[in-house]
């Protein structure tokens, strides 16, 4: 993990742009691998752990039953996220987190299924189902966050710097 983590915290301090997260079956997990990185204060704004339906709810500034009828697991929930970290915070960049660590099923989705979404206020927005990611709760986890981190560092290549320098 820590290296898609330094990474990425050199690449947006090169760009002198910073980044968000709001999770949720990563409860936190994302927010702290980047700030494991020194330097990580630089281009780490906050995070968000929305981890119940509800506290997504609230800073998703959308019902729950809306919520629900998308799929709390779903890409219009992950890329909501992501656009909540953003406005929460102020950041460049967002990553939402959505998906089920298990063992149980949630929403007949298996544990493993995972959708990530980025979101900056320029106009990239994206997000990304991903399946298999392991079989016990913290292998999911930590792979959610690398998938997250790389995710990022290939949609940073692909546009170009936000602020002026």
């Amino acid at each position: 993990m820590s290296a898609a983590a330094t990474n990425l915290v050199s690449e947006l301090t090169q760009r002198g742009e910073t980044l968000s997260f709001c999770e949720s079956l990563t409860a936190g997990l994302a927010s702290a691998t980047v700030a494991s990185v020194p330097g990580a204060s630089a281009v780490l704004r906050g995070g968000l752990i929305t981890y119940a339906t509800e506290v997504k709810s609230h800073f998703l500034r959308q019902p729950v039953a809306d919520i629900e009828a998308a799929g709390v697991v779903s890409g219009d929930t992950a890329l909501a996220m992501a656009r909540a970290a953003v406005a929460e915070t102020d950041a460049d960049w967002g990553i939402g987190l959505t998906g089920v660590a298990g063992p149980d099923r949630q929403e007949g989705k298996p544990a493993g299924t995972v959708y990530i979404g980025i979101y900056s206020p320029n106009g990239v927005a994206c997000s990304q189902l991903l399946t298999g990611l392991g079989k016990e709760r913290n292998e999911i986890r930590e792979a959610t966050v690398v998938a997250a981190l790389r995710l990022l560092g290939s949609t940073l290549e692909e546009n170009p710097v936000l602020r002026e320098q």
